[in-house]
């Protein structure tokens, strides 16, 4: 790998994590198509590079992720339960992840599963926009423990490449009543929890192999690339969708598999 190679993983990653379209599902593509990717370093470095955009995430929330932690600590009875939420909504990843993970990468880590998972993930977004869209409902003080479960639950659907993170979180939050600008944070915020906990668990077992293959300055590359890349995305999705819809995932999403699936017919 060179340096013009980790920023293009490094801006795809940004632009994509946290967009209802699976970052790791157009990584693994753009990998195959530089002919990377597929051993425990190519895996590793599109984890870790998530790294970044975890970092744009909370600069930009900074003032929601303070109250969570003064909450934490017993200051602050709003971002006490914002955090229990939290916590509630993260556990189900990881339990099923750490059941299933090297199954599930075995057997869904593939491009025709990829290009399945974005084709009927975008069905779905255009089949339920209307829903989808609606202005009212929840906000986040409101969630609950309860409604978080149920967020964390739909969450683990993701864990199939080109399902998308972001997706099912918000589908989960719209599923449990918030408004779509509410269930919009919240999928922000829970990522910063999962994204981390990925990223963490790659380092202590692949940190070694990864930087033997790639070295730290590509590493550092793709993450500063991640994190301005994720700036620019995140502040777009959130004033799109203040006037738009979700369609434009659906759409990138077909459009997206139907490319993937060209492209493995035509290549035999």
């Amino acid at each position: 790998m060179n340096i013009l190679e980790a920023a293009i993983l490094g801006l795809v990653e940004g632009l994509t994590e946290f967009l209802p379209v699976s970052s790791t599902a157009h990584l693994l593509v753009v990998q195959r198509l530089m002919g990377q990717g597929g051993d425990e370093a190519g895996n590793a470095f599109a984890i870790v590079i998530q790294a970044g955009a975890i970092l744009a995430v909370l600069g930009l929330y900074r003032e929601r992720v303070r109250r969570g932690l003064a909450g934490v600590l017993g200051r602050d009875p709003e971002g006490r339960a914002f955090a229990r939420d939290l916590l509630v909504a993260f556990a189900p990843a990881v339990v099923i992840g750490g059941l299933f993970n090297n199954a599930i990468e075995r057997v869904l880590f593939g491009l025709w599963p990829i290009a399945v998972a974005w084709i009927l993930g975008g069905a779905v977004i255009l089949g339920t926009q209307r829903w989808l869209n609606r202005r009212e409902g929840l906000e986040l003080p409101e969630l609950g423990w309860r409604r978080a479960l149920v967020i964390g639950l739909v969450q683990c659907l993701a864990m199939w490449p080109g399902t998308s993170r972001s997706f099912a979180t918000i589908l989960g939050g719209r599923l449990v009543g918030l408004t779509l600008a509410a269930a919009v944070e919240f999928s922000f915020l829970l990522g910063v929890m999962t994204l981390g906990a990925a990223t963490a668990l790659k380092l202590v077992k692949n940190g070694g192999v990864l930087l033997e293959a790639y070295g730290p300055l590509n590493l550092a590359v793709g993450l500063l690339v991640a994190w301005l890349s994720a700036v620019v995305s995140v502040k777009w999705m959130v004033r799109w969708l203040e006037t738009r819809s979700l369609a434009i995932f659906g759409w990138w999403r077909i459009l997206a598999g139907l490319g993937v699936v060209g492209l493995l017919v035509l290549g035999g």
